[in-house]
């Protein structure tokens, strides 16, 4: 291990360096625009993974956008470790809120600010470079497979066929992710739960055409007034979500659980002070921690409709657009939670207007056991690296995939991010901290050690 720590420590600007030169690539799966970008992405894994060491590295087509595939086997009874990442990235827009261009990363502080740093390029590139520092010093514990997606932020719709076309493929005893977060560089941390999504774009359209808001203003039902008073009524005076039959399949958590979550290390006036916000929000009867992790939620994730250019013009529009998000919990399908929406939806549109709703993606959450060798080896791992034991904690966002790797591969995921939740991730100003991608490098290698000691004891 000292070795391949020093190797680390040797090649740490070069590291840098690559990730870097990833980063440039504007590779946003949501627009067809970057289609060449996202490939040109994947072909710099898959070539990374060569350099470093990896064998049959190949782009597994999909279709949509491939996967990247390599392996290293040192021995066929050896435990065999299946890392899963992706290289795609959110778009950049609003991009006049970035202080420097997305795609052109720039170091201040020692924090490296780009567009996929943390989420999920800068994480993923840990895992390749932590493999390239094993291998090199010849202390690659167990066999390793890389399955690396570029079609997670828009649902990761064409994984889920490519893995049930591949079980023997991508058997393995464990998956191991990177694309979560830490509670803080000091205090460590494992997410064991995950939320689910459904997601969800709605049009309310009233007339044929836009019309002058002066000659049909006050006759004619103005679809983005309509539209913002549907969305009013998703939520009661309590925050909670009125869709009827929303809540059926939520499972209350006991007071004891809820008592060790609030033992969670959570500064409230540091939290509204990062965010530029005076007061939190959300459901009565909950904390703030329980609201971002372990209860639904709906939100407007973008709107529009009329005129949004420069200066003024009185338009009544023909149409008003709204993208929706609704976070799941344990025992939500968003099969269904898609299906309540739309019918709720259209249920309470006025006859003056007519509604659609395109269902874009989902996935359903996950909940990983504390008792498995998986877990106990990324803790071991973090507590060498950190010098303290990491918390358990249930995170807010959406991982889709741990849920299909279970149904179709029967393995568990190991989710051992090292981002923060303050890494703007998804947001304009996205960034990655030095400390967190070389404690990333230097911590895996740990989880390798680990994992085989307990799966062969």
């Amino acid at each position: 291990m000292k070795k391949t720590q020093a190797y680390i420590q040797a090649n740490q600007p070069r590291f840098l360096e690559e990730l870097l030169d990833l980063l440039r690539i504007p590779s946003i799966s949501a627009d067809p625009a970057y289609a060449g970008d996202v490939r040109r992405a994947a072909e710099f894994i898959a070539n990374n993974l060569r350099q470093s060491g990896a064998d049959q590295v190949r782009l597994e087509e999909t279709a949509g956008f491939p996967v990247v595939y390599g392996e290293k086997i040192i021995d066929p009874n050896a435990p065999t470790v299946l890392v899963y990442g992706h290289y795609d990235v959110q778009p950049a827009d609003p991009l006049e809120l970035w202080e420097s261009p997305p795609f052109e990363p720039v170091i201040k502080d020692e924090i490296i600010y780009a567009r996929g740093s943390c989420d999920d390029k800068g994480q993923v590139f840990m895992h390749i470079k932590a493999f390239e520092a094993m291998l090199a010093t010849n202390n690659l514990p167990c066999n390793i497979k890389f399955m690396i997606e570029g079609e997670e932020e828009i649902g990761s719709n064409n994984l889920a066929i490519f893995v049930a076309n591949n079980k023997d493929l991508l058997q393995a005893d464990v998956i191991l992710i990177s694309d979560t977060a830490i509670i803080a560089n000091d205090i460590p941390s494992i997410d064991v739960g995950l939320r689910g999504l459904s997601y969800l774009e709605v049009t309310v359209q009233g007339p044929n055409r836009d019309l002058h808001s002066g000659v049909y203003g006050g006759a004619v039902a103005n679809p983005i007034n309509i539209l913002c008073e549907m969305i009013a009524s998703m939520h009661d005076e309590f925050n909670q979500i009125t869709i009827p039959g929303f809540y059926e399949a939520v499972q209350e958590l006991s007071a004891s659980d809820r008592a060790a979550m609030a033992q969670t290390p959570f500064d409230l006036d540091a939290y509204q002070k990062d965010l530029g916000i005076a007061s939190v929000h959300g459901e009565k009867g909950y904390s703030t921690l329980e609201r971002a992790s372990i209860r639904p939620t709906l939100d407007v994730n973008g709107i529009w409709g009329g005129y949004i250019g420069e200066g003024a013009k009185t338009v009544l529009p023909s149409l008003a657009h709204a993208k929706i998000s609704m976070r799941l919990v344990p025992n939500q399908s968003s099969e269904k939670i898609t299906q309540l929406f739309t019918d709720h939806f259209k249920s309470i549109a006025p006859k003056g207007v007519k509604v659609t709703i395109t269902p874009h993606h989902g996935g359903e959450a996950y909940v990983m056991p504390t008792d498995t060798i998986a877990y106990q080896a990324a803790s071991k791992a973090l507590a060498e690296t950190f010098g303290k034991e990491p918390v358990p904690t249930r995170g807010g966002g959406s991982i889709p995939v741990p849920t299909v790797f279970e149904k179709e591969l029967g393995i568990k995921s190991v989710l051992m991010g090292f981002g923060l939740d303050s890494d703007a991730i998804h947001s304009p100003n996205e960034h990655f901290g030095l400390f967190n991608f070389y404690k990333g490098i230097e911590t895996i290698p740990h989880f390798f050690k680990h994992f085989y000691a307990l799966s062969t004891k």
